[in-house]
């Protein structure tokens, strides 16, 4: 019954089940029981109706003892109650002869809604039940009125088929009534008393209609436990399967380059990069193939940690390959890698901008084995390219990979190692969950010899003082980001552009300094020619958009300034901010915000100015924006793939749920469990998996 078809509920049909599809993918009638509320109004509190006074929101429960349409040129239906203690009017405008049809004389109602006086005690269009006279009050089944309501989100298509709060209520009530006890529980007893979670069943229903604010909360952590617990389960069986489906792979053994190249490095390692080391080394020592994530803040050093995997990688005899999601930050990567692992290891770069026999020269050496690591971008994953025995896959910001690009560079090997990297510090929650398939290594530390950045706001009324200490830095030499969120001025917002700023700049601001502007819809030519001009020196001021957000290292360029920084996310204000402080000087990121900021943005401003710990950072933005924006992948609906779960504030419950689903992965009941959940009678469909699963890949 609960996988039946919505539209085989009273009064939908077709026509209407197609509205719920499109709009908000409620296809069956379990999807009904898992489309979460909005919010809830508390009608419970019921008053007589001598007690209720003027702007009041209250419920009130009575007789209906009049009826009339009233008014001339706009005709309303009144309809008068009467609870034994004095009368109030209900007026409804429109549709009056619906109204005429619905309220008879002798009705048992309930009405909700604020009070005002005309003459006599009224409400405006109060939502409104009717009960049988026979029942007492405590029993009364109302579903708009007298209780705990439930207000759903709606747009205009569902609201014109008739699905607005009410209408969901009405159809909910109905599934609950005839499938509720179709809900099979999909958790051991045992399990549910361990954490004090409600049955499944229990939950669905209180979800929609509780007896109190407080059963609204453990509803929604039991269903948001469900949520967590199969996505646990999930990654823990695939991972698994993983593991058995590579094989037992035949470890060699290693040569001195690691030992050589860490004698060489100009600087120590902090002990976050050792400890992120050895739990390299370790996977790559394992049978199984390695399967890591490395995260670490701008500034820690990841790139070290990775190239000394290469090192670990042709000690053994095999190559290695390092994907970056651009040329910039390939290019970058290219140098580091001959800096530092110097005449150890032959290295290779291999982009969309390399020429035709550099590129062939650069197949040969890969598939003869002579190459020990190319850096690249996505030409990585072309046809053309095979390697001779590659060992270790190295992918930097991987979330700007797909599965697919990952997977086709990985095929590329046979039992190869993967590290992928981020610079963006992930919170907890979602290292458990999202990434919740990868080993994780964090680098929290930065190098002793890293001056942290002083970080300043300023309203816009500031700027002229903000120009002339550009204009002093530029005098002592130094070189300066100008970041602006838009490339060019749009009509739907009031925001300053990257081209309006620049020509400003050039012909006003500062006339006889060296600009360049560099946005993202420039060809890949262009975008090298201006990052050499700013790298090498002759650039003073680089005015940009978010480009330069990640894989930009120019160690002259000591500020940074964001206008309109309220429109940015903390995480990715921090990463602006990490493109200075490379260097021997003191740097400094300068925040713009416009003179009358709402208050939640000059919260985020503030809680930039006051921390340098990307980690604490993306905690706090976790909360503030969700995990769908902090992601990038907001969604209709809910944003994070999770309807209930919320990744900002229940870290304890993803912790639960991930210590029991590695249990359960793990026992004889496994392989029944997986095929519960295919089947839905575990809700596989209602917790919206295949959204959640979406992050993943």
């Amino acid at each position: 019954m609960l996988q039946e078809s919505v539209g085989k509920l009273k009064g939908i049909g077709p026509k209407r089940a197609s509205v719920l599809a499109q709009e908000v993918g409620i296809e069956t009638i379990e999807d009904l029981f898992y489309f979460r509320p909005r919010r809830y109004l508390d009608r419970s509190s019921i008053k007589s109706i001598s007690d209720c006074f003027v702007n009041e929101a209250v419920t009130v429960i009575g007789t209906v003892r009049n009826t009339r349409v009233a008014g001339r040129s706009r005709r309303f239906m009144e309809v008068t109650v009467d609870d034994g203690t004095d009368t109030i009017t209900g007026i409804f405008f429109g549709g009056v002869q619906y109204f005429q049809r619905l309220f008879n004389e002798g009705d048992q109602v309930c009405f909700s809604g604020k009070i005002s006086f005309y003459k006599t005690k009224q409400m405006v269009h109060p939502d409104f039940d009717f009960f049988d006279a026979a029942s007492n009050t405590s029993s009364i089944s109302a579903i708009n009125t007298g209780r705990i309501v439930p207000l759903y989100r709606s747009s205009e298509s569902l609201g014109a088929a008739g699905f607005d709060s009410r209408g969901f209520r009405r159809i909910i009530r109905q599934a609950i009534d005839l499938c509720a006890d179709s809900i099979i529980e999909p958790l051991e007893p045992s399990l549910l008393i361990r954490h004090n979670l409600m049955g499944l069943r229990d939950a669905l229903v209180s979800i929609h209609f509780p007896e109190s604010i407080d059963m609204v909360e453990s509803a929604r952590r039991r269903i948001a436990f469900n949520e967590l617990f199969f996505l646990q389960f999930y990654l823990t069986l695939s991972r698994r399967a993983a593991s058995e489906e590579a094989g037992i792979r035949t470890i060699t053994t290693e040569t001195g380059i690691f030992e050589s190249v860490v004698r060489r490095l100009p600087f120590s390692l902090t002990e976050d990069q050792r400890k992120a080391i050895e739990e390299v080394r370790g996977d790559m020592c394992s049978p199984v193939p390695m399967n890591r994530m490395l995260q670490g803040d701008v500034g820690s050093g990841k790139t070290v940690v990775a190239l000394l995997a290469v090192c670990i990688a042709m000690g053994r005899g095999h190559q290695a390959a390092l994907m970056a999601p651009t040329e910039i930050l390939a290019s970058q990567h290219y140098a580091t890698a001959r800096e530092i692992l110097g005449g150890d290891v032959p290295i290779a770069i291999l982009t969309g901008s390399t020429d035709a026999d550099e590129r062939n020269r650069v197949y040969r050496g890969l598939a003869e084995g002579s190459i020990g690591l190319v850096v690249g971008t996505h030409a990585l994953i072309q046809g053309g390219v095979e390697f001779r025995n590659l060992g270790l896959i190295i992918i930097d910001e991987q979330h700007r990979f797909g599965v697919v690009q990952r997977a086709a560079l990985r095929d590329k090997g046979s039992f190869s190692d993967l590290l992928v990297m981020t610079a963006t510090p992930i919170p907890r929650s979602l290292s458990l969950t999202i990434y919740g398939d990868l080993d994780l290594s964090v680098i929290r530390q930065k190098p002793a010899n890293r001056i942290p950045v002083k970080t300043m706001s300023f309203p816009e009324s500031r700027l002229p003082g903000v120009y002339r200490s550009i204009d002093r830095y530029i005098d002592q030499g130094r070189q300066i980001y100008y970041v602006l969120p838009l490339i060019e001025e749009s009509e739907r917002v009031d925001l300053k552009s990257a081209k309006e700023v620049y020509g400003r700049m050039t012909s006003e601001i500062f006339p006889k300094r060296r600009i360049a502007l560099l946005h993202g819809r420039m060809k890949q030519e262009e975008k090298d020619r201006i990052m050499e001009g700013f790298t090498g020196g002759t650039t003073d001021i680089l005015v940009t958009t978010t480009v330069i957000e990640v894989g930009i290292d120019v160690a002259n360029a000591a500020v940074i300034v964001i206008e309109h920084a309220e429109r940015f996310g903390l995480s990715q204000l921090h990463q602006l901010r990490g493109r200075v402080g490379r260097g021997s000087h003191q740097s400094f990121c300068v925040l713009i915000y416009p003179d009358d900021i709402q208050e939640d943005a000059r919260r985020r401003i503030d809680i930039l100015v006051a921390n340098d710990d990307g980690f604490i950072i993306a905690e706090e933005d976790l909360k503030i924006r969700g995990a769908g924006e902090f992601l990038g992948v907001r969604q209709h609906g809910r944003e994070s793939g999770f309807e209930f779960a919320d990744l900002g504030r229940d870290y304890d419950l993803i912790v639960s749920a991930r210590e029991e689903a590695a249990a359960a992965a793990f026992n004889g009941d496994a392989e029944e469990m997986l095929r519960g959940m295919e089947s839905g009678s575990s809700a596989l469909k209602g917790m919206r998996m295949k959204r959640i699963l979406s992050l993943l890949t």
